[in-house]
């Protein structure tokens, strides 16, 4: 008898570990984002209390993402969407939402986060917007967390949110972001180092995708490959590109690695202006795997370059 009461005790104590595992993994708040970057702040800031997915790849032009039916699950489940806004996603993100039928996360819905509320959005259009001036945000430039300052201003809101999703673990949630902030000042100080020597640096980037990093570290963009936003660059845009490099001796080529490399390649031939392929977002495919990482690695391989091209006669 006393045998059979024991094992009705194990097992009600097996039973009762099981509920609580399974409790514990229902527990833990659903956040998708559009890109990685979003992403590594919010893994930043939920740390183990949530389950972060993000439906784009930090190798992929956030422009131009192919939809897969995964998304539309992936969305279904959310409890917290994280969409960048100013129009980045806006030629994949809304049917996506749709087909996901989740309330949750529609626009003006507790769980959704349109990250650029808030930020400092650059180069809002004075006047209205046509097709000729190419993919031009109306709402001004959507790559605003190549700016570390911005990152703050996504985890504030994240923070904001999880809390008010999930009050119980507020308290960790600051902690988080706090902690955060203060990684983000302490390497942003090595960073202001270590781009001093280069401020006021001419530069060219093939897309417009980089003037908040370029304000943050006082470079100064003088020409893009694309003679428009999403449009690919014309023979006569090049030739107008060679003069400008050799008037102005910007000091390198800024690009992203899913652009073709023809067009930068073509002007290093000709004035011998060095490319520097720079990852524009968190990539763990790529081995970029934290918000800190992304910027290490850019403002080493970017400082390399330009005391290279210092010491070129």
């Amino acid at each position: 008898m006393k045998k059979r009461s024991s094992r009705r005790v194990t097992l009600s104590i097996s039973f009762l570990s099981v509920l609580l595992f399974a409790f514990g993994a229902e527990a833990k708040t659903k956040i998708v984002t559009t890109t990685p970057d979003f992403a590594a702040v919010a893994r930043e800031i939920g740390g183990d209390r949530v389950e972060v997915s993000s439906l784009a790849k930090g190798i992929q032009d956030p422009h131009f993402i192919d939809a897969k039916p995964s998304f539309i699950r992936l969305l279904n489940q959310a409890d917290l969407l994280i969409d960048g806004g100013a129009d980045l996603e806006v030629g994949w993100l809304p049917p996506l939402l749709e087909n996901s039928r989740n309330g949750k996360i529609q626009t003006g819905a507790p769980g959704r986060i349109v990250a650029a509320t808030g930020v400092n959005l650059l180069q809002i259009p004075t006047r209205p917007v046509e097709r000729s001036q190419g993919d031009v945000h109306p709402l001004g430039n959507p790559h605003y967390m190549l700016d570390p300052e911005n990152g703050k201003v996504v985890g504030e809101q994240v923070a904001a949110t999880l809390c008010r999703l999930d009050s119980r673990s507020c308290d960790q949630y600051r902690k988080n972001q706090t902690a955060f902030n203060q990684h983000l000042d302490q390497k942003m100080t090595k960073w202001m180092e270590k781009l001093a020597p280069y401020r006021g640096t001419k530069i060219i980037t093939y897309h417009d995708s980089w003037p908040y990093f370029a304000e943050r570290f006082g470079l100064i963009v003088v020409g893009h490959v694309e003679p428009k936003p999403g449009i690919p660059p014309s023979p006569g845009h090049l030739e107008a590109l060679v003069d400008l490099i050799t008037r102005e001796k910007p000091k390198v080529i800024l690009m992203e690695p899913y652009f073709s490399e023809q067009a930068p390649r073509f002007l290093a031939q000709k004035t011998g202006i060095p490319v520097l392929v720079l990852p524009p977002s968190v990539a763990p495919e790529a081995g970029i795997n934290s918000y800190f990482d992304l910027f290490d690695q850019d403002i080493d391989r970017l400082a390399d370059t330009l005391m290279k091209a210092e010491k070129k006669p």
